[in-house]
């Protein structure tokens, strides 16, 4: 069979096979960009992974490969004044679980819950306490382990994967709770505490201060973290150590405080498990020799984080251990301010030496009758007598002539009413009461009988026993008003000094020196004197200068007849006794509180006693034992 074209025929296909080969052309076009554009996005991607994104990268596959632990430093030690330790470290061994290195978590929590001594279900609840935790960064299981248990975990750590033994320095306190409240305590760093804290220095989980001088002085105390790098298999157990830095100790921080004087001060605190406050203070610097509180925290109930039962037991005891009473608990002074209104009088010229008033037990003002605590009266007194027997009624007539507001002046200059600036957290001002402020805070005008109740330290009067301690001193020491002082120096790890203390003079009252001697010789009439109110607190070859104050909590009508002893604890008044040493050339001041204590001389005087008797031990010739009277007087102030 033969086939025919014609011209005609062959020039119609020439036609439609360049039109194919037109089509042919656009579709090999056309998929040739889309190759070169899926190209150009793979080169891209490779760029990006490669030159760009390569180092991250490459952290990431040397992290995966390379563990690395942070190496907490160990805390700065606390020193007393002598250099005894009062604060330092030992390590302890922790477990730790890095959730991301643990292939069979169930079966490897089974296995070590025996081991810990655990169970099972306290072990998943510290995981699911941690879950906004990043799974690399270790999960604390259990703390202080034992030698055996460690034993055995570095023995067998094959079959405890994720599972991980590190050291960590913790507090060891050489003298138990002593100054537990100046002191403080650490704690684990929370949530909110993060948020704030520098994330160079802080991570989840450290240790910082919490309270007290940890807290104040944790910058100094922290020092700064070691990190350790360590290769690691695929299951996460590490293989060799690449790199150590080492981690660099706090520094360390010697106080002013002595460590004998301080457990004198506490053991007669504790003893009747009284409540209260003893402070001891230089006169010439300001330096703090002793500040105690009791009752006070047990320090070893925070570490590791204190139980709800142990805290809500804190927050019931309504001795308040929780509450630093030298700075913020606030009382009325009583007669310990009757050297207040005696330096007012004096300075304004109500009084002199030789003012005499008669005191037959009671004084009239107004329509009412105000009471001294001498019923019988004093009969004539003037401000030596008037100081050393407590004479009420002489100080009813002082305050009258000079007024609520001139008192409040004077106990200012004193420092009452005003923050000291100890380094102790939440220090309160106090109160002096002044006729603008009854205006303002109680909306009412002020009664010239109540200047009355504040002259003899009652009423609206409110101090805390450092602050009546700096009173003591300043007037010890002729008017100088120092700062507390509770660091005496901060080294650093080589020893070098950082910080050093120098006496601080935040005022200085010039121009009183006749005054200050009256008053100084009035409060050596309290305790040296035949009919002083603390007598009983004199010792053999010292002379004492003091003064006794009864701060009354509550006054109710039918509890006025009954014996002391009959009266509920709550309801009995407040003890104070204030003093400083020798009166001829002062060294120290004490200043003592005791809650409930009733009277100043025979319940807050011993303890102050038996601090001064600790301080002049080394310098007394004698035995120590009180001289004078040896009675104590049956109704003190």
């Amino acid at each position: 069979m033969k086939l025919k074209f014609s011209l005609k025929d062959v020039a119609d296909i020439a036609e439609h096979d360049e039109g194919a080969l037109d089509l042919l052309k656009k579709r090999l076009l056309a998929a040739s960009a889309v190759v070169l554009f899926f190209l150009i996005v793979i080169v891209l991607r490779l760029w990006i992974l490669q030159i760009n994104d390569g180092e991250e990268y490459e952290k990431r596959a040397y992290g995966n490969r390379v563990r690395i632990r942070q190496v907490a430093p160990p805390r700065g030690h606390i020193l007393d004044r002598n250099g005894k330790e009062i604060v330092t470290n030992r390590p302890s061994f922790n477990v730790a679980l890095i959730q991301e290195d643990s292939h069979d978590l169930s079966n490897v929590l089974k296995r070590l819950a025996p081991v810990l001594d655990m169970g099972v279900s306290e072990l998943w609840e510290k995981i699911r306490e941690a879950s906004d935790t990043p799974k690399y960064v270790p999960v604390m299981l259990k703390e202080d382990i034992d030698w055996q248990t460690l034993a055995y975990l570095e023995n067998h750590n094959h079959e405890f994967s994720g599972i991980r033994t590190e050291v960590q320095p913790v507090r060891v306190y050489h003298y138990e709770d002593l100054a537990a409240n100046i002191i403080g305590y650490l704690g684990s760093i929370s949530k909110k505490e993060l948020e704030s804290a520098d994330r160079d220095i802080y991570t989840g989980g450290d240790i910082i201060g919490k309270k007290g001088l940890e807290k104040e002085r944790e910058e100094d105390l922290r020092g700064e973290k070691g990190f350790s790098y360590s290769e690691v298999d695929a299951r996460g157990f590490e293989q060799q150590l690449l790199k150590a830095v080492e981690p660099l100790p706090g520094r360390e921080i010697r106080l002013t405080l002595d460590v004998d004087l301080q457990q004198i001060a506490e053991s007669y605190m504790m003893a009747g498990e009284k409540s209260g406050a003893v402070v001891v203070m230089e006169v010439k610097t300001g330096r703090l020799l002793a500040a105690v509180s009791e009752p006070t925290i047990h320090i070893n109930d925070f570490v590791g984080g204190i139980s709800v039962k142990k805290w809500q037991e804190l927050l019931d005891n309504p001795k308040h251990p929780l509450i630093n009473k030298v700075v913020q608990a606030t009382y009325p002074p009583g007669s310990t301010y009757k050297m207040v209104a005696a330096l007012a009088g004096l300075a304004t010229g109500v009084i002199d030496e030789n003012t005499v008033f008669y005191c037959p037990g009671h004084y009239s003002f107004g329509n009412r009758i105000y009471r001294c605590w001498r019923h019988s009266g004093h009969g004539p007194v003037n401000l030596i007598k008037a100081l050393s027997e407590s004479c009420d009624v002489y100080f009813y007539q002082v305050g009258q002539r000079v007024g609520v507001d001139r008192l409040a002046e004077y106990a200012n200059k004193l420092g009452l009413g005003l923050k000291t600036g100890v380094e102790m957290e939440y220090e309160k001002a106090g109160l002096t009461p002044t006729r603008a402020w009854k205006e303002r805070y109680r909306k009412a005008k002020w009664q010239d009988g109540e200047t009355l109740s504040v002259v003899i330290g009652q009423g609206f009067n409110l101090v805390t026993p450092l602050q009546l301690c700096v009173m003591t001193a300043t007037l010890a020491n002729g008017g100088k008003l120092y700062r507390p002082q509770l660091v005496e120096q901060v080294t650093d790890p080589e020893g070098k000094v950082v910080e050093n203390f120098s006496p601080e003079l935040v005022n200085e009252i010039t121009g009183f020196d006749r005054y200050f001697k009256l008053i100084r010789k009035g409060m050596e009439g309290v305790v040296q004197g035949k009919h002083g109110t603390a007598r009983s607190v004199a010792i053999d070859g010292l002379t004492i200068a003091g003064k006794t104050g009864t701060a009354q909590v509550v006054r109710l009508a039918q509890y006025r007849n009954l014996k002391e002893e009959d009266i509920p604890y709550k309801y009995r008044d407040h003890a104070w006794f204030t003093c400083y040493a020798p009166a001829e050339d002062p060294e120290i001041a004490v200043t003592v509180l005791v809650e409930h204590g009733l009277h100043g001389g025979s319940g807050a005087g011993p303890i102050a006693r038996a601090v001064l008797n600790q301080y002049f031990s080394g310098r007394l010739n004698q035995t120590g034992q009180k001289q004078g009277a040896t009675e104590v007087p049956s109704a003190d102030e």
